[in-house]
């Protein structure tokens, strides 16, 4: 859930060119990471499931990678794929057959050895309808998907078992993501065996191949995980035990953190405080600090006037005062100019965006036919602070005469509004902004910019549709030859400067995270390393007062 950007595929793009990769599992290993000790984090709020199918939140994903392994990972601190549970793998030449080697002796915590068939298990249950797992639609190119969906068919007919270490997937269709797909927690392996046996309940029994295992599940108050002494990756993980606390409103945490009680709040660093911690120096230099591949914007509703006009949107574009609004946030955002983050691929560091230029906004609007403005609605999620944030854009809008009325709502009633084509004519996306799935500019298109996200009930609240674009979009995706990753990542942002130029969003800030670690702890650069949703690798974390 981000600063960490050397190519996603180009930085192992000449394995893959010989069909294989050969990242050792060593590599990431931190030489100066001391073996056992244990380490206490705090959590607001319980988890709801521990299970890689179903749990999709920034808290969850970061236990749950912990618990479990897929096939692909992230090199630490990088938004780089490399083999995980997998040891190698081909990829076909027409880049619709994946054939992935899976690594021996791997076993998941009950003692038993994992193998290929537990890997087509896990597939077949993500995308079984019965699961209700909310990532089933990422499996959508593997061949007989659509059979599962629709519950003809309980197995993916493109998913084989080769052999005991080896599992293959066709797909219908080249897709440059696949790999990523194969790295979120919704492709992480569970055993057979171990689903059966707890039913629903896995998610609170939940058994993995993950460097940690469940000790403890006190509902309502903590979760404790202890070393997985079988792990195969050798010299990992560093920690004896985890306790997560639950229940820690999070200035009682950070008061807890100053005074060594606890070693990380996990909700961060709370905003009434931020600016007093930065300005102590030694609190300051615990703070850690990751950008995110998040874009927080206001959409316009493109089928409903007057924002059918382009010039309108290019207008409200140059009114928002985007420096006014971070300022807000105490500075925890850099201003965006596009709807990529920075460290996306495929984030167009050329582009300049529009200018924050009143006079310029004004005679749009002129020309556009409303030189006294007009009246509208601006929605926005009612928790702190994204009112305070929607008032800035309405200050700024009633500069160039527009005069916005703040609908102050729920995040469930905003995400109604903004599903329904006549619901919502400008949206304020904080606290529910797009966070990427993973790592590759077509997460940041399809469910929020593409016509398929344009329906009832979707995410793509501008309700704009470019036919040509998503024909675009589509043929970017069906460049898997990483040798053209460069060639890909340019088609992509050809797309986002053309969306930019229609205007459907006005992008407002990419905001960064802020956590802080005890005095103790060791491996600062570990503790905020998944761009994505993982905002702690508990696998590396490690502490420095282990004797």
């Amino acid at each position: 859930m981000k600063k960490f950007l050397a190519s996603t595929v180009a930085a192992s793009a000449l394995a893959l060119m010989l069909g294989m990769t050969s990242v050792r599992a060593e590599d990431a290993i931190d030489p100066n990471a001391k073996q056992g000790g244990a380490i206490t984090i705090t959590y607001k709020d319980d988890v709801a499931t521990l299970d890689p199918a179903i749990g999709y939140d920034w808290q969850n994903w970061s236990m749950i990678k912990s618990l479990f392994d897929g096939l692909m990972d992230y090199e630490p601190g990088t938004t780089n794929l490399k083999p995980d549970l997998a040891e190698s793998y081909e990829i076909s030449p027409d880049g619709k057959t994946f054939t992935f080697k899976l690594r021996h002796g791997v076993k998941f915590h009950n003692g038993r050895e994992m193998t290929a068939d537990d890997v087509k298990y896990s597939l077949d249950r993500v995308t079984n309808p019965k699961t209700q797992s909310p990532g089933a639609g990422f499996f959508g190119s593997i061949r007989g998907y659509d059979d599962v969906a629709a519950g003809k068919a309980e197995s993916l007919s493109g998913v084989t078992v080769v052999d005991p270490y080896t599992v293959k997937f066709e797909l219908t269709r080249p897709d440059a993501t696949f790999l990523h797909v194969m790295a979120i927690n919704f492709s992480h392996v569970v055993p057979k065996e171990e689903v059966e046996k707890y039913g629903a309940d896995f998610g609170k029994h939940p058994v993995g191949t993950g460097a940690f295992k469940l000790a403890e599940w006190t509902l309502g108050q903590r979760i404790v995980f202890e070393r997985n002494p079988d792990y195969w990756h050798k010299g990992l993980p560093h920690l004896d035990k985890i306790t997560f606390e639950i229940g820690q409103e999070p200035i009682v945490a950070l008061l807890r953190l100053q005074k060594g009680e606890i070693d990380v709040p996990g909700d961060g660093i709370p905003p009434a405080k931020f600016q007093e911690v930065m300005a102590d120096p030694e609190q300051k230099a615990r703070v850690v600090e990751g950008g995110q591949l998040h874009t927080g914007y206001v959409t316009m509703n493109t089928t409903m006037a007057p924002f059918d006009n382009v010039k309108v949107r290019q207008a409200v574009n140059m009114a928002i005062n985007k420096a006014r609004v971070i300022q807000i946030i105490n500075g925890r955002a850099v201003p965006a100019n596009q709807p990529l983050p920075p460290s996306m691929p495929g984030y167009d560091k050329e582009y300049k965006g529009y200018p924050y230029d009143v006079a310029k906004a004004k005679a749009l609007l002129a020309e556009a036919g409303h030189p006294d403005g007009f009246d509208t609605q601006l929605f926005a999620m009612n928790t702190d602070p994204n009112p305070r944030i929607a008032q800035a854009i309405q200050q700024d809008l009633a500069a160039i005469g527009i005069k916005a009325s703040i609908q102050s709502l729920a995040q469930a009633n905003v995400i109604a509004a903004g599903g329904d084509k006549a619901g919502a004519p400008m949206i304020w996306s904080g606290g529910m902004a797009w966070i990427a799935d993973f790592p590759d500019p077509s997460n940041f298109y399809g469910p929020i910019l593409g016509c398929a996200g344009a329906v009832p009930g979707g995410w793509n609240w501008s309700w704009y549709c470019n036919k040509d674009l998503d024909a675009k979009a589509a043929e970017a995706d069906s460049v898997v030859d990483p040798a053209k990753a460069g060639e890909r990542d340019k088609m992509w942002s050809a797309i986002y400067d053309k969306v930019m130029e229609d205007a459907p969003w006005a992008p407002v800030f990419n905001e960064q995270r802020f956590t802080m670690k005890s005095a103790r702890m060791g491996g600062a650069d570990n503790l905020y390393v998944d761009p994505v949703h993982i905002p702690i690798n508990y696998d590396n974390v490690y502490v420095k007062d282990v004797q």
